[in-house]
């Protein structure tokens, strides 16, 4: 590599055009940034909604009015949810 550094300067920008062209190949689409987005509210609100209609059939099992179950559930729902979308987003980055 002691060569001219007219050539060392060439494969520098050769190199960085190869990158640049990479990179504008690999650039992702409002269509895949939307099923992207789309993943993680699945992931979040999936939990959370299951949570509520389970805890609400458990409320009216009991006598009289409460909400304690469904409360409780929408919570570990969220708790869930956000685990997911924790764990998707370290895995697909």
């Amino acid at each position: 590599m002691n060569g001219d550094p007219n050539e060392r300067l060439q494969q520098e920008v050769k190199k960085r055009v190869k990158r640049m062209e990479r990179a504008e190949r690999e650039r992702s689409s409002l269509l895949a940034q939307s099923v992207f987005l789309g993943s993680i509210a699945g992931l979040f609100v999936v939990p959370v909604v299951a949570g509520a209609y389970i805890g609400h059939w458990l409320d009216e099992m009991q006598h009289g009015y409460s909400v304690r179950w469904t409360v409780s559930l929408i919570l570990v729902g969220v708790f869930v949810g956000g685990v997911n979308v924790y764990l998707y987003l370290k895995n697909n980055n």
